[in-house]
């Protein structure tokens, strides 16, 4: 094994995913509303928006895509206010880790495979920019620099379940699909990695199913049975 791609919310940050989205589009909508953004109308477009990036197809990154959408919803002026969601993620958005955990093993993980040499990837879902992503990075117990790459709407123009967002990671780090691993919480979203030859992790402590696969044919666990599945690989 070279290479472990982890997923983040609900892996290696536990949390409600439905609570952290309702916090999430609740305290964005309070905040722009200081900039006369009408809170319904502006929740829509940030959720259609992120709908347009999911189906993103790699000609652009997925921060243009976005933005391109936004703007046809509220005007080119709208750019402007770039740096509004910016303060935004560096202020009120600390308030949705109300609705993390916390769990150390994941450190403990993430410490264990860089000590032996594998490459590690934060793919969480690139619909978020950086500095969102490394906060709640950071919730985790993790730095930015125990990476080596991760995803955010700035760097990649493909979402999960997208195979080619999988792919793309693989052709950034060198590495061949069967040479890697993707630990996530998410059957639809993370399992699909498998599709590409790539052996994967379903971390059940916040499992997310929405479209009740069977999940007997996956890896599966917490933090103990996915250190044991690494331990017989790489020996952490």
């Amino acid at each position: 094994m070279k290479a472990v791609l982890f997923d983040l919310d609900g892996t290696l940050l536990p949390m409600d995913q439905d609570a952290f989205i309702r916090a999430y589009f609740k305290l964005l909508a309070g905040f722009l509303s200081k900039y006369d953004y009408q809170p319904d109308k502006l929740i829509k477009a940030v959720y259609e928006g992120t709908g347009a990036m999911i189906f993103n197809d790699g000609s652009r990154s997925n921060e243009q895509r976005f933005w391109s959408y936004f703007t046809g919803v509220f005007g080119q002026e709208s750019l402007k206010d770039m740096d509004k969601f910016d303060a935004f993620y560096q202020s009120e958005f600390d308030c949705t880790k109300d609705f993390c955990g916390f769990n150390p093993k994941a450190k403990l993980t993430v410490d264990g495979l860089k000590n032996k040499g594998i490459k590690v990837v934060l793919a969480t879902n690139p619909i978020f920019p950086a500095v969102a992503t490394h906060k709640r990075l950071r919730w985790a117990g993790l730095n930015v620099d125990d990476f080596e790459l991760i995803t955010t709407y700035e760097n990649i123009g493909y979402c999960k379940p997208n195979l080619r967002y999988y792919q793309e990671i693989l052709n950034r780090i060198g590495v061949e699909p069967k040479d890697a691993l993707m630990v996530g919480n998410d059957v639809s979203d993370d399992m699909v990695a498998s599709k590409l030859g790539m052996p994967t992790f379903l971390l059940t402590d916040c499992l997310i199913n929405t479209k009740d696969e069977d999940t007997s044919i996956y890896n599966q666990g917490g933090f103990d049975e996915l250190m044991r599945l690494l331990g017989k690989q790489v020996k952490i």
